[in-house]
């Protein structure tokens, strides 16, 4: 049986009583948009952030483009971002006319590089986007302070974050707004897409609550300004509150399975071999994925194949570098540590439901293949 980086199944047979009572919940309500359970969520999961307002819409990336939209970014704006991310985060920006502008990551934690920011600054600069990548926080203090400077509004990209923290402050909590992807390899997912947007200010809120019922307010067949249908779910809302009391154990589950693998592969880490994920001081981890890296990345993912073990890249394309994005005119070698890393870097299997057996397998097998280089 293959192993895979990623299976839901595990954990929907230990939860499939209170997920199918979810549904039947919704079902039994007599209401199917934008009902109990959407407002319920959005309530509980900003109290989960001590933060004042959440609004549910329909997938991630419509979370970063209507967020981008409600702090006032629009076309002629610019927005600078990482181009060693999922496509979402960048096809957002470009979804509301502005452009995305680059700059490279550390190539420690592969998080975006603070020193190179300020210098892509220019008159057009909107917002800034940091993603917290992979379950780790970006370092925050210099971009808020670039943003105070320059005026700039600061959107988190927390997609892969759910939990995380930095310095004591929640993923999500140290920008002016921050866009969450549900869909269900996330360490809250739901059992299809689904996203939301957190604030503490109540405009932004408000212009958000519009943008995804169509530009509407007051009532259903007047257009205030327009807007899309981008409307969270009720069912996959009632299962995220469902899944939600569950959050903190997800992360310990995660976090668990990290130090299995610090423990098994600690003996064959080193330059020039096998590198674990670091966790930056003041940073929490949630392992969204587990990133590990190696120059010789896709000789051991071939040779994993044989023990039935099929690994995933995330990314092994940087933004930049593809076709639908050569209109921003990047050129090869203009961000070469994201370039460095897209040909090394590999995911294991993360999730909370993970058997040990299987982590065994996995950690037994990659020993196997490494020693054998």
């Amino acid at each position: 049986m293959t192993t895979y980086v990623w299976d839901y199944l595990p954990e929907y047979a230990t939860e499939r009583k209170d997920i199918l009572d979810a549904v039947e919940t919704v079902f039994g309500s007599g209401q199917l948009v934008l009902g109990k359970s959407v407002r319920g969520f959005e309530e509980e999961y900003a109290a989960w952030h001590g933060v004042r307002h959440c609004t549910g819409v329909d997938n991630g990336t419509n979370a970063l483009k209507l967020a981008l939209q409600a702090l006032g970014v629009g076309p002629g704006d610019e927005v600078i971002t990482v181009s060693n991310t999922a496509a979402p985060t960048v096809l957002a920006i470009d979804a509301t006319g502005a452009t995305p502008v680059f700059v490279d990551v550390r190539e420690s934690d592969f998080l975006i590089d603070t020193d190179q920011v300020a210098a892509a600054i220019t008159p057009r600069t909107k917002a800034l986007l940091p993603v917290h990548l992979y379950g780790q926080c970006a370092d925050m203090a210099p971009l808020t302070r670039l943003a105070e400077q320059h005026g700039l509004k600061i959107l988190e990209d927390c997609a892969q974050a759910h939990g995380a923290s930095h310095h004591g402050r929640l993923a999500g909590t140290m920008g002016d707004a921050a866009a969450f992807s549900f869909y269900p390899t996330k360490v809250l997912g739901a059992y299809g897409d689904g996203g939301a947007v957190i604030t503490d200010d109540p405009d932004t809120d408000a212009r958000l609550r519009r943008l995804r019922y169509y530009g509407m307010e007051k009532t259903y067949y007047v257009v205030e300004t327009p807007g899309h249908n981008s409307r969270l779910d009720e069912v996959h809302a009632e299962i995220l509150r469902r899944k939600l009391t569950r959050l903190d154990a997800y992360i310990e589950g995660r976090r668990a399975i990290a130090r299995r693998y610090e423990e098994g592969l600690a003996d064959l880490t080193g330059p020039g071999g096998l590198l674990l994920p670091a966790t930056n001081p003041g940073n929490e981890h949630v392992y969204y994925v587990y990133v590990v890296r190696h120059p010789r990345r896709d000789e051991i993912i071939e040779a994993l194949k044989s023990h039935d073990i099929a690994l995933n890249i995330s990314y092994p394309w940087p933004v930049h570098t593809m076709t639908g994005f050569q209109h921003l005119g990047y050129e090869r070698g203009a961000l070469p540590v994201t370039e460095r890393l897209a040909g090394e870097i590999f995911s294991l299997p993360m999730y909370p439901s993970l058997p040990p057996e299987t982590q065994d397998r996995v950690i037994g097998a990659l020993r196997e293949v490494l020693t054998a280089l």
